[in-house]
């Protein structure tokens, strides 16, 4: 599973950034947001043993075990849920980009 996430990551970030670099914000917005719910679940694993079946069991666990990782999570999920409707700015997009690479580059995730 570990190894599965981390090829994940990889192609997540790369298609992200290609995006991005096309100026596409919320394609790349919604990119962004699945690597970050692959290195949350990674983080996780490495941690618990195990990753969540959901977005609810995701917050609970991060919320019980990482509260500044919960904290990102749930300060900008709305962008993500707001990508269903409409479009995304770069500033929005930026804000993603940058806290999950932070965290990437904290977690020492490739």
């Amino acid at each position: 599973m570990e190894k599965e996430l981390i090829e994940n990551i990889k192609k997540l970030k790369g298609s992200a950034d290609l995006i991005y670099n096309n100026k596409d914000f919320t394609s790349a917005t919604i990119l962004y947001f699945k690597l970050c719910f692959s290195v949350l679940d990674l983080i996780i694993l490495k941690s618990k043993g195990e990753t969540p079946k959901d977005h609810n069991e995701r917050f609970r666990m991060l919320e019980k075990e990482f509260p500044e990782l919960y904290t990102f999570l749930d300060k900008y999920f709305d962008i993500y849920r707001d990508t269903y409707n409409s479009t995304t700015d770069k500033e929005s997009c930026d804000k993603i980009k940058h806290g999950i690479e932070k965290i990437m580059a904290e977690h020492k995730i490739p």
